[in-house]
């Protein structure tokens, strides 16, 4: 087990390398000359011909709507009717050499090309975040990864940059999140800052395409002030905040849904700019500083590693989500890029604790959210553990939480599985990757066509959800693919993915980022309440069907 007695204030202030069983730990991430098995091609065959399962089923039956409804082979227009299934699977299609000899990637580009941008083809608002990530990104990604050979991904992605642009009024430096694209009006309520601040990536590299900087310059705005604001815990802000205001509402602190990819993105804008600025790096650093002293726990059970989350009244709640399991690989990425063997260790630690919800469940799949305990008690906000829950948590570690066992087709496991595959080479990342893909295979294969979610992961006979998102092309098979193939095709230390696992190219990477010191505010925080929007909505329509 993972000793966590080492002081992460004394590293950030003395420490310039360290070394460990790993290695030398500088500003490359991936450990150098990893072989890979001798069974990888057939890994690779496997992902492909579950890609093009997925893939003719949605071009079947649902393109070019948004997504593929497996069971009852059809469509839902979620992503306001583009074609996000398409175009999320861009960069999937062109991130090896057999993916674009089908025509494939020709074909979405084409389609891509012609999409009307300027208006939603359904009645929905846009919303600003989830639109960034996967059809901006989309399309400037694949742009880069294809040698630069089509433009109109650019056009297009200028187009959707500048109406996404109406979301800022008034002056203000964080965007509303959703905005009416038909009349280019922003709906006035609050956000949170993952919609907020998860934006830096794409719109930095689509000034640098358009030679537009005010597309940087919007997005880079919104992290900085959210950055200034006063926080619960140093250099982590509260989840919500007022577009109107610019200030934060309630207290809620977590690495999970609506402020997660806020702070993955504050070191990976750091990467992918180089810039001089320390504050991006800086106060990435001071948010996991703050979580070590804070939110680390270890199970009663197991001594298993999480991060738990701090509610509006200040006290601990014991849960994880799949959703907030990406933090390892980006504690893994950040600990890296400082120099700082003591965040990879943990980031290392909290993979563990995470893929353990994967290795304990009859599907081999984890599920949404969970629960467990430590020596403070095991306050979930959920109510207490039932009897069966705490059977489960004294088998494994965790159980899960109420309403919370489907499996939504979501990445974030395999994705730090795959960040500690690439940093380390122990070859136990590599077939956990096989055992997900198998368990997919196994699970996740309707009677109907395709994949879709189950409902719950403790089960080997679960309901279907009929509704196959778009990252299951982006992310979960492209994370899959990527621990099989080549770690020079794709490499961490010259690419910088996003948080919908689009890649983009990263400049050389420097010795070491940030300054080594810890970020501090001169203003106390003060809990201003109001009402926080939906985060992680899973629209479940579970149909029974038999696997």
């Amino acid at each position: 087990m993972v000793s966590f007695s080492l002081s992460l204030r004394s590293l950030a202030l003395g420490l310039a390398f360290s070394v460990n069983a790993v290695g030398i730990y500088g500003a490359r991430i991936q450990t150098p000359f990893l072989p890979l098995p001798a069974d990888a091609p057939q890994r690779r065959a496997d992902l492909k011909d579950i890609f093009l399962t997925s893939w003719n089923a949605y071009k079947q039956f649902a393109f070019p709507h948004d997504d593929l409804t497996p069971i009852s082979k059809s469509f839902t227009d979620g992503r306001n009717g583009w074609g996000a299934s398409a175009v999320d699977a861009l960069t999937t299609l062109v991130s090896d050499a057999w993916m674009p000899l089908l025509g494939i990637f020709e074909e979405i580009v084409n389609f891509t090309s012609h999409i009307d941008f300027t208006i939603s083809h359904t009645t929905d608002t846009v919303s600003i975040f989830e639109t960034s990530i996967r059809y901006l990104a989309g399309m400037l990604s694949a742009y880069e990864l294809s040698g630069k050979k089509y433009p109109a991904l650019v056009k297009q992605a200028e187009i959707l940059g500048t109406k996404m642009s109406a979301a800022w009024i008034n002056g203000n430096k964080i965007p509303f999140g959703e905005l009416d694209f038909n009349t280019s009006t922003p709906v006035i309520q609050t956000s949170n800052i993952a919609e907020a601040g998860t934006l830096t990536l794409e719109w930095s590299r689509l000034a640098e395409y358009t030679g537009n900087d005010t597309f940087r310059a919007l997005a880079e705005g919104s992290v900085r002030q959210i950055a200034s604001v006063p926080d619960p815990i140093p250099g982590f802000p509260a989840q919500g905040i007022d577009p109107s205001t610019g200030e934060s509402v309630g207290a809620y602190v977590t690495w999970g849904g609506g402020s997660d990819s806020y702070l993955e993105y504050l070191i990976k804008y750091a990467r992918i700019t180089n810039t001089k600025d320390p504050l991006f790096a800086d106060t990435w650093h001071t948010a996991v500083d703050s979580s070590i002293h804070t939110l680390l726990r270890q199970s009663t059970v197991g001594n298993h590693t999480y991060l738990a989350d701090l509610d509006d009244s200040g006290t601990i709640r014991h849960i994880g989500s799949h959703l907030a399991c990406f933090m390892a690989g980006n504690w893994i990425m950040g600990g890296k890029l400082l120099n700082n063997n003591t965040i990879v260790n943990i980031g290392l630690a909290l993979n563990e604790g995470c893929w353990n919800t994967y290795a304990s469940t009859a599907t081999g799949i984890g599920p949404e959210a969970f629960g467990y305990i430590s020596s403070d008690g095991d306050f979930t906000g959920s109510g207490d553990p039932s009897e069966g829950d705490l059977a489960f948590y004294n088998r494994n570690g965790f159980y899960i939480l109420p309403g919370d066992s489907d499996y939504f087709m979501r990445p974030e496991v395999l994705e730090s599985n795959f960040y500690a595959w690439r940093s380390t080479g122990n070859i136990k990342y590599y077939q956990r990757a096989i055992s997900a893909m198998n368990s997919f295979k196994t699970f996740l294969k309707t009677p109907t066509v395709a994949f879709a979610p189950i409902d719950d992961v403790d089960s080997t006979d679960s309901d279907f959800i009929d509704d196959m998102e778009s990252f299951w092309f982006a992310e979960v098979l492209k994370y899959l693919y990527l621990t099989f193939d080549d770690p020079n095709r794709i490499s961490l230390d010259n690419f910088v993915f996003n948080t919908e696992a689009h890649p983009f190219i990263a400049p050389p990477e420097l010795p070491s980022y940030g300054s080594g010191q810890l970020t501090a505010k001169t203003k106390p925080f003060k809990a201003v309440s109001g009402p926080l929007p939906l985060v992680s909505f899973n629209p479940k329509l579970p149909t029974k069907i038999p696997n």
